[in-house]
């Protein structure tokens, strides 16, 4: 094994930067100037006084009862009422899709599960976004949607029975494949999320936990000042889901993620922004994020960027992290169609165990489904509005998206199976990296394409088969 250490001049001085510990869980802020991460999060929570049970309104916790209408009552009623808590006495209730208002906090105590029905028909379909185009689709299980101060909480279990819409999709996934349409798959099959929080304030999710969603587990869409606490999600039971991903954060602000822990197939904490034409039509930025505190096992990236970057996602700061047995760690991706900018970007206070990919960069993320080219046997025939949408061709000056200016401070990676794998481009460098206190084993060096302008202070890595970093078309990115 061989171990490469980086050195600096100071003063004419030349020092070896020795590698520090990674600060635990629990410690400070590694970037305390940034002023805007002490304003991030809920600014309040409903008053929960007043006490609406479900039960009350004909509710039953036997598992086979569909109980929508009953609970919608009670929240109905509370919010009426001018709001307090919806709560249950224990059991397993079977239900739709719920909307909670105003002034709710909806929670789910000790001893109770809600369980998703496994019939399409019962989320009602709704105007969303989904994986970055606005579209008409089913809602999630739980819904806050064009609300203020309200809240989802307790010890209780949230299961969404996903597993049969995760069959659906592979179902349809080897007929849309043989006839070049996986870029239109995940939109024509229709999913429920776990909970969706769309264009509300205030809001609070915590404690919880969130088995099975059909497809994402938490979106939080268009929406500010939300706080995400001490909730546990875990898809990969019986099966693991397709598009699982865990917290999604899209194209909203001043958001809180803390003291959560996510199993998911797929990414755990994600910022997006919106897909190519659509989401540059939108154009909302994802910003002023923080999470912190939390830990990631089975996923595709313990803190991800993208792919849906069309709004931009910049000013966000993640630190305390940990993931172990992540496909991949620190993960950033968008395609030549998507645009926007991931900027201003702090990470710090991360310890990765048997990631496979600790840091990525990929600029031509997954062409089969990024690249929406309709096939010759639908032209000239009546196709779906969001077909039209996925479609539409973004021109290259709209369509490159940059990538630049990330802090990455106090970084351990253990058993990789490679340090960096970054892939630019030619038009789209990704510059002004910068790293300090970082140390990495892995299997293999890895590559870095098509970046510019990267600093080094207290960097090492070492790998298993002895090979270094490969540069190609870079400027300023010095590995020697």
């Amino acid at each position: 094994m061989r171990k490469h250490i980086f050195y600096a001049f100071f003063a004419g001085s030349l020092i070896s930067l020795m590698i520090q510990p990674v600060m635990a869980k629990g410690d400070s802020n590694p970037f305390p100037q940034l002023k805007w991460a002490k304003q991030v999060g809920a600014q309040q929570f409903p008053d929960g006084k007043n006490i609406f049970k479900a039960n009350d309104y004909g509710a039953m916790g036997n598992a086979t009862s569909m109980n929508t209408q009953a609970i919608q009552q009670a929240i109905d009623a509370c919010s009426a009422a001018g709001g307090g808590t919806v709560t249950f006495e224990p059991g397993v209730y079977l239900t739709g899709s719920v909307f909670i208002k105003d002034n709710v906090n909806f929670n789910v105590p000790k001893g109770t599960t809600l369980i998703g029905s496994q019939e399409i028909e019962d989320y009602k379909l709704i105007d969303t976004r989904v994986a970055g185009i606005e579209m008409e689709w089913p809602a999630a299980l739980l819904n806050i949607l064009d609300a203020k101060n309200a809240a989802i909480s307790g010890d209780g279990t949230v299961h969404g029975k996903g597993r049969v819409f995760w069959n659906k999709y592979g179902s349809m996934a080897m007929q849309y494949m043989s006839k070049g349409l996986r870029w239109s798959l995940d939109y024509d099959c229709q999913r429920p999320r776990g909970i969706l929080i769309s264009n509300s304030e205030n809001v609070t999710v915590r404690d919880i936990v969130l088995y099975q969603a059909g497809f994402w587990s938490l979106h939080i869409l268009y929406s500010s000042y939300v706080t995400v606490d001490g909730i546990t999600i875990s898809n990969n039971i019986e099966g693991r889901g397709p598009s699982t991903d865990g917290v999604d954060i899209d194209s909203s602000h001043h958001i809180l993620v803390q003291n959560s822990r996510i199993n998911c197939n797929d990414d755990n904490f994600c910022l997006k922004a919106g897909r190519d034409s659509d989401g540059l039509r939108v154009n909302r930025p994802c910003e002023y994020v923080v999470i912190r505190n939390c830990e990631a096992g089975m996923g595709d990236g313990l803190f991800t960027c993208g792919s849906e970057t069309s709004g931009s996602i910049r000013h966000i700061l993640a630190y305390n992290l940990k993931a172990n047995g992540t496909s991949c760690g620190l993960r950033f991706k968008s395609t030549t169609q998507r645009g926007g900018s991931i900027e201003d970007i702090y990470l710090g206070n991360i310890e990765m165990n048997n990631v496979t990919r600790p840091f990525i960069v990929d600029l031509n993320w997954n062409p089969a489904y990024s690249n929406s080219v309709l096939p010759a046997e639908y032209e000239g025939k009546e196709i779906p509005i969001h077909w039209t949408k996925l479609i539409t061709p973004v021109p290259p000056e709209q369509g490159t998206p940059k990538f630049k200016d990330m802090y990455i401070k106090n970084v351990t990676v253990q058993n990789g199976r490679s340090c960096l794998s970054v892939s630019a481009l030619e038009q789209g460098t990704i510059d002004n990296i910068h790293f300090e206190n970082v140390t990495m084993h892995a299997a293999t060096a890895g590559t870095v394409k098509y970046a510019k302008n990267w600093t080094f202070k207290q960097f090492s890595y070492s790998t298993d088969d002895g090979s270094r970093i490969t540069v190609e078309n870079c400027e300023g990115v010095n590995f020697d």
